[in-house]
């Protein structure tokens, strides 16, 4: 009686089961592992002269990665000097210009006073009949050689004030043509110090055998990988039929085919704002004819709580079970009674 009672208990049993969880927990095997992934490229080009790191070997801010020949864009620091004395050098000039037009057009000037006064001189005694008409004619002529001097001598002065670009009391330093060619100088020095690639943020270096010493590389490819720093997560591929309890904040349980004896937890952080296909290169045309209904996969990021026991690397293969009927933070269970101000206590789904 016992064995022929316990056969109905168990289906019973397994069915009650079935019951109370139906529904309760939605799973897939299609989620990996996630890491943050950064490539690495140069901003100079040139040839490689040195490799600092090996394949998977971890590295910190600011270590050399590898190092550009330098001596192209340090022979172009020193044109970039040279160019700077002899900006300043004919600035300087400039201005020993502007003060030689200065004292052209004084002394100009000077010959004008004089020239108007032997007009004025020569035209009184002419009247008075002292003088020839030919003296006087000459010193009219010479008055007027003496207006068109200083005004030559103005524009003279004029052009070289032009050509200074700055008073006399402005540092020379500030001179437009001093600061293009400072200018010049400071991105000659910054394609200097860019010959040596440095790591941006902590993490481990990959895909090293591409840099190889003498191989000439072009500015902005990227030559190798940095993987990992503090972002990593699981990247759950739930089909869309899947996702009616579904909210973020819901626990969740990861199993790794790497690791079977690891189970980790975590929460969901996000759900996807369109499906795989919508983002993929080649989008789905089911504007067509022969149209069959696929059941879409909506990538969902599952956050890994606490630290793992065994190190995760980018792209292994995991099994993800959301329980949908735990409430989400910021959810209350259907029925209770709301606390007091919760009305305005505003929280959304995703």
């Amino acid at each position: 009686m016992a064995l022929m009672a316990a056969l109905p208990a168990a289906l019973l049993a397994g069915g009650g089961y079935f019951y109370l969880t139906s529904g309760r927990y939605v799973s897939t095997d299609n989620a990996y592992i996630q890491q943050d992934m950064l490539s690495v490229s140069a901003d100079v080009s040139g040839r490689i002269s040195e490799v600092a790191v090996r394949e998977n070997q971890p590295v910190a801010p600011g270590d050399l990665l590898f190092r550009i020949d330098p001596r192209p864009y340090r022979i172009a620091l020193m044109e970039a000097d040279a160019a700077v004395a002899n900006a300043r050098l004919s600035v300087a000039e400039l201005r020993s210009g502007v003060r030689a037009s200065d004292a052209g057009v004084q002394g100009a000037r000077a010959d004008l006073a004089f020239e108007q006064q032997n007009f004025e001189r020569q035209s009184e005694l002419l009247k008075r009949g002292f003088t020839t008409r030919a003296a006087y004619q000459q010193a009219q002529n010479s008055l007027q050689e003496a207006r068109a001097k200083l005004a030559a001598a103005r524009a003279e002065d004029e052009r070289a004030k032009a050509a200074a670009a700055s008073s006399a009391s402005q540092p020379i330093d500030r001179h437009p043509q001093v600061l293009a060619a400072l200018a010049k100088r400071d991105k000659a020095a910054l394609d200097l110090a860019r010959t040596e690639i440095r790591a941006p943020r902590p993490g481990i270096v990959s895909q090293t055998d591409r840099l190889q010493v003498g191989q000439v590389i072009a500015a902005g490819l990227p030559v190798v990988s940095l993987v990992g720093g503090q972002g990593i997560w699981i990247e759950a591929n739930y089909k869309e039929t899947d996702l009616a309890n579904m909210r973020v904040g819901q626990p969740a349980t990861v199993e790794l085919d790497a690791y079977p004896d690891v189970e980790l937890h975590g929460r969901v952080a996000s759900i996807g704002a369109g499906t795989g296909a919508e983002f993929s290169v080649l989008p789905a045309q089911n504007a067509t004819g022969n149209w069959v209904k696929v059941v879409q996969r909506v990538p969902v990021r599952i956050a890994i709580e606490g630290r793992p026991p065994r190190p995760l690397l980018a792209g292994l293969s995991a099994d993800v079970t959301v329980d949908t009927r735990a409430p989400a933070p910021g959810r209350r269970p259907p029925g209770a009674t709301p606390e007091p101000g919760a009305a305005l206590a505003m929280t959304t789904d995703r």
